[in-house]
């Protein structure tokens, strides 16, 4: 490893100015989280010596914040650019004071208050139209001074669930107020993220580049399978921890959906077999599902022929790729993205190979740079030979 990596270095910029240097170097501590769940977030840990920085006017809430890590003399890496949202302190007795400001990325605005609208186009006949997923993502996103970025596989499969919305809505008259999306006393938050897992999507903010901050990148995880870093146990890796649980695991999904024209009831059930690595899907009539596994879910509320297809991809794919998970520390990797894939090596068969980061922490403070990561091992990783993944048994040597 080059030398230089020993050297860990960090800016912030305030308002869109760099901090003074008193001020840098008073920082104890700075932690950066981004991840699938929640708001990215950064913490500073400031020394607060004779109080001088109590009620600097630098901390003012909604106050912009760019933090860049890597190592000197190299070029600094975009790590995070949000907002301060709260800053707090502490007086010690024996010990000095410190101060802790906390900014969130800018999805933070969409979580005040509530919404109801729907998302249509007005037509004189045959009257409303539901308005494309990616359209409805996109006004939000916009709405809130965000950029939408659409990943090719999971805006082309959204496309294609919305053409069978418009095919209803067209068709069947009756039945076109159905398939509008509704925001329904909802944040636009909450809204964006049940219309992400319906259609199969992952949201994440990207920090870097020249809209680091603003753009909001709605991903598909087909859209990248290839390993973009490779940590090694022993190596590479600080610490390795991988989970394998058959608690909370389904085999498939399924749900009861009402034909008008025919007048049946029929059981639509998606599965995974885990044999062949492919998703299965079975239709029967009734609403008595036949050959019923402990393993198997089904879903309670009611569902339409145009609702099911969202709904169970949203409810078995998420529970299949938490099946195996784990967590990992490596020295500072400023690059390290959630959403990039990891290849573990040195860990034996079953617990090595791809894995898809969910969430990375930096933390640089006295005891050095690292980054700490959660993943899961996606459904998809199975279609990929395990020898090519790095997965391989350990060999005893004496």
């Amino acid at each position: 490893m080059d030398r230089a990596r020993f050297a860990p270095e960090f800016s912030v910029m305030l308002g869109g100015q760099p901090i003074p240097a008193e001020l840098r170097a008073s920082i104890q501590g700075v932690r950066c989280q981004t991840g699938y769940e929640g708001l990215d977030e950064v913490e500073l840990t400031i020394a607060n010596e004779k109080l001088r920085w109590l009620d600097s006017p630098m901390f003012q809430l909604d106050t912009s914040l760019t933090l860049k890590l890597g190592y000197a003399p190299d070029p600094l890496v975009q790590v995070f650019d949000g907002e301060l949202v709260a800053r707090g302190a502490t007086f010690p007795s024996g010990s000095v004071p410190t101060m802790t400001v906390t900014a969130h990325d800018r999805r933070h605005r969409m979580s005040g208050g509530k919404k109801v609208r729907w998302f249509a186009i007005p037509l004189p006949c045959p009257g409303n139209l539901p308005l494309p997923d990616i359209a409805t993502a996109s006004i939000v996103a916009l709405e809130n001074l965000l950029i939408p970025i659409f990943d090719p596989v999971g805006a082309a499969l959204s496309i294609l669930l919305g053409g069978v919305d418009a095919f209803v809505a067209v068709t069947d008259p009756g039945s076109a107020q159905k398939v509008i999306r509704k925001q329904d006393n909802e944040s636009d938050y909450d809204f964006l993220d049940r219309l992400a897992a319906q259609n199969g999507w992952d949201l994440l903010v990207e920090h870097d580049g020249p809209v680091g901050g603003h753009a909001l990148r709605f991903s598909s995880s087909l859209d990248n399978l290839s390993a973009r870093f490779t940590f090694g146990y022993g190596r590479s890796l600080i610490d390795f921890s991988p989970r394998l649980s058959k608690v909370g695991q389904v085999l498939s999904v399924g749900g009861f959906v009402w034909i008008p024209a025919i007048k049946t009831t029929l059981t639509v059930t998606l599965g995974f077999d885990w044999d062949r690595m492919s998703l299965t899907l079975s239709i029967t009539p009734g609403v008595v599902p036949i050959g019923m596994q402990p393993g198997d879910y089904m879903i309670e509320e009611p569902l339409t022929a145009v609702s099911i297809p969202r709904k169970l991809v949203s409810e078995l794919i998420p529970r299949l790729n938490k099946r195996l998970t784990a967590s990992g520390t490596v020295i500072g990797e400023p690059t390290l993205r959630a959403g990039d894939v990891v290849r573990i090596e040195g860990v034996g068969e079953e617990f090595g190979g791809l894995y898809r980061a969910t969430s990375v922490t930096h933390t640089l403070d006295g005891g050095g740079f690292r980054t700490t990561f959660g993943a899961r091992k996606e459904v998809w990783f199975g279609s990929i030979p395990l020898a090519d993944q790095g997965a391989v048994p350990v060999r005893l040597s004496f």
